[in-house]
């Protein structure tokens, strides 16, 4: 069986995509192909990889518009999923091309650098104990220790792609919540700080991220965790925060949302009256009525069990 991997190219400003033919071995993962190519097609193809374990994370790509590891994605699987024969081969999406399928990860390093990644020892610790921890307390974050920053997830996000300046990428907050949950560190509050000015709330909750995680992190959970500790530290006075509160308070209460007072809520009545022209559009065409009465659901009763059910789940980790 044969296949085409129509590749895209950058090379020097200039781009465009060329179509290689090769043979689909039994076992031919999209690594060995693009290697194929390089070693018997053409050597100016570049790419990068190392570990071919699923361990590195430095063949991340994207095929057909998906972000997969290359060293443990099967040619065969991706032609059966698409039924087709041609695969389309890019670079990962937001980040700076260098070349090819190479990309700039310097910037997001240092964008990394900004929530403080590092764990800061307890002062009860010594370099002769060394700083010990229970196994209770390593499974909190033990999960997220398995990051391997393949960069799939910040591919796929869609926050990225509309601005990457006020939200940091989705495995940053994997590593802050590592961090804010690791019972050694002294100062996660102060980690947390520096998460929630690094644009936590700003997270549209697609869960792409999640979605195409090769590792099953779920780091749309681990943003979901962070929002939820804000509280917990006190850091909840943000828009962001408001708003989740202002929706959990109607919730509660009524088991409905009064969206004609969400923004108030969220923001403050100033800030709010900035958006009375798009109130007026939304009365106008009947969507938004502000003198209409908040219902209160009939299954109130059964949404409050539901909320403390879920509450319960939270504390317990």
């Amino acid at each position: 069986m044969y296949a085409k991997l129509r590749i895209h190219r950058f090379v020097e400003g200039r781009k465009w995509k060329q179509d290689y033919t090769v043979e689909v071995k039994t076992g031919m993962t999209i690594l060995e192909a693009l290697i194929a190519i390089k070693e018997q097609q053409d050597p100016t193809l570049s790419f990068t990889s190392s570990c071919r374990s699923s361990i590195c994370g430095a063949c991340a790509v994207r095929v057909n518009g998906n972000a997969v590891l290359a060293c443990e994605t099967l040619v065969s699987d991706q032609l059966a999923t698409y039924d087709t024969n041609v695969l389309t081969i890019e670079p990962l999406g937001n980040f700076e091309v260098i070349r090819d399928l190479v990309v700039n990860w310097d910037p997001k390093f240092d964008r990394m650098k900004k929530i403080d990644p590092a764990v800061e020892p307890k002062d009860e610790f010594s370099p002769e104990e060394g700083c010990r921890q229970s196994p209770e307390d390593f499974e909190k974050y033990k999960k997220y220790a398995l990051c391997i920053l393949c960069g799939s997830c910040v591919s796929e996000c869609n926050k990225n792609s509309l601005n990457q300046k006020d939200f940091l990428d989705p495995f940053a907050f994997v590593k802050g919540e590592k961090i804010v949950s690791d019972s050694r560190d002294k100062s996660p509050k102060e980690h947390l700080r520096r998460i929630v000015d690094a644009g936590l709330w700003a997270c549209f909750n697609c869960e792409e991220c999640t979605a195409k995680c090769p590792k099953g992190l779920d780091p749309a959970g681990a943003i979901e965790k962070l929002k939820a500790e804000t509280f917990k530290y006190g850091l909840a006075d943000n828009v962001g925060a408001k708003h989740a509160k202002a929706i959990y308070d109607d919730i509660q209460e009524s088991g409905t949302l009064d969206e004609s007072k969400l923004n108030i809520k969220s923001e403050g009545f100033l800030k709010a009256g900035t958006r009375a022209p798009m109130g007026i559009r939304l009365m106008a065409t009947g969507k938004l009525d502000p003198m209409a009465s908040h219902p209160v659901n009939p299954e109130i009763a059964t949404i409050k069990k539901i909320v403390q059910i879920a509450e319960q789940a939270s504390k317990e980790g």
